[in-house]
């Protein structure tokens, strides 16, 4: 973006970047300004049905219908991401690219309205303070991509950071085979790690989440 600006965009971590919690993960950005950044982690599904946590949005919610792990901040709080039909607003919905956006759970407890397609929920998120993502940016920790509309809702997401980087074609694309025992320095990850855990604050839906 002209901006200097990821938000809507896809982070897909090097394979070097050893950090356990974002390694080969990727992340939809939904903000980035001079604030910081904010996203959530869209490949790492966690051991808790949909249904036994939020039930009424049990039906709406995208295949795998679990729970997701968004990133290591807040795990106790949960992050909606939701498609909008073609040319609705469903109610509290936060747009960030497409008909995607963020929604407001607090409108939805009772089941989502119809302007909702599908959702999915994520505990926890990844956060950036100033200036934060913009240094690992300029180290290589991530590649930008564009996002494509099934991604946040993919429903095989354990291939889904070797499919994203083979899309890109040239020599990104030769990073989807990269053995997984490649590992980077232990000082990235453990830079990596603090800085998530620093950034940026973000309010959320604070639902007790069963972590396996």
């Amino acid at each position: 973006m002209d901006d200097g600006s990821t938000a809507g965009k896809l982070l897909v971590a090097s394979p070097e970047l050893s950090d356990p919690n974002f390694e080969r993960s990727v992340i939809y950005v939904i903000d980035h300004d001079e604030g910081g950044a904010i996203g959530v982690v869209l490949n790492r599904p966690a051991g808790t049905d949909v249904d036994e946590v939020l039930p009424a949005l049990a039906q709406r919610s995208a295949a795998p219908q679990v729970m997701f792990v968004g990133g290591p901040v807040s795990k106790q709080g949960i992050i909606c991401l939701a498609r909008a039909r073609p040319g609705e607003q469903p109610s509290g919905f936060h747009h960030i690219s497409g008909t995607l956006g963020r929604l407001d759970l607090e409108d939805h407890l009772e089941g989502p309205d119809a302007a909702v397609d599908q959702l999915r929920l994520f505990a926890g998120y990844a956060g950036w303070g100033p200036g934060q993502l913009d240094g690992e940016l300029i180290i290589d920790s991530w590649f930008i991509c564009d996002v494509h509309p099934d991604d946040p809702l993919d429903r095989d997401p354990d291939t889904l950071w070797q499919r994203v980087l083979k899309r890109q074609g040239g020599r990104t694309a030769r990073f989807a085979h990269a053995p997984e025992s490649a590992r980077g320095g232990a000082a990235l990850g453990k830079t990596h790690e603090r800085d998530t855990h620093g950034g940026r604050p973000h309010q959320q839906q604070q639902i007790p989440i069963r972590h396996r």
